[in-house]
């Protein structure tokens, strides 16, 4: 009789080391240049070898691929849930995006005229964002011009978060109450 082996464990032990390779790729984007986001850094980071790092992953490449799936999905989940026309709640669904992922997105925008991997999620990540304005405010646009959408992404863009957040140092509310002031001056203009 043929011997018939269990998987499961050995599966989940690949999947677990996947995530621990893309989970070390993430905190070395966020702490260093990407040109500084190398095999051995990241298998380091994960606690395995090199060579378990390209067996998982085919290459350097192939863990910011990971990466940005990763987070991929993660903006999707945070952005994805208002109900279109709901400005108090998207731009509350908008911030708290921003505070999760807001550093990880400015480190990358940094990177984007150096690195070829870094601008290309970085424009997935303004035609998302312009996609997303459209979605929630548009219901509450009387003509969605251009004009008044690139206002709107303007006034929602993660530069300004930066601004109020980071190098003023405003809190959560101050700055979720900035950014409201400009989006309704932006809706409520003629």
């Amino acid at each position: 009789m043929a011997r018939v082996y269990d998987n499961t464990q050995r599966a989940l032990r690949a999947a677990d080391t996947t995530q621990a390779i893309v989970s070390a790729t993430e905190a070395l984007v966020l702490s260093r240049p990407l040109s500084e986001v190398t095999l051995p850094a990241i298998g380091a980071g994960a606690g395995v070898t090199v060579q378990t790092v390209l067996r998982h992953m085919g290459s350097r490449e192939g863990c910011i691929e990971a990466l940005a799936e990763r987070v991929r999905a993660r903006v999707e989940a945070q952005r994805s849930t208002t109900v279109p026309g709901d400005v108090e709640a998207a731009l509350a669904e908008l911030l708290h995006h921003y505070e999760l992922e807001g550093r990880l997105v400015l480190r990358l925008l940094a990177e984007e005229g150096r690195d070829a991997l870094a601008s290309r999620a970085v424009d997935e990540g303004r035609a998302f964002h312009r996609a997303w304005v459209v979605r929630c405010f548009g219901p509450r646009l009387r003509d969605v011009q251009a004009s008044t959408v690139d206002a709107l992404v303007g006034a929602t863009d993660l530069y300004l978060w930066k601004l109020f957040r980071l190098d003023l140092g405003r809190s959560e509310g101050e700055t979720k109450l900035l950014i409201t002031r400009l989006v309704r001056g932006v809706l409520e203009s003629p």
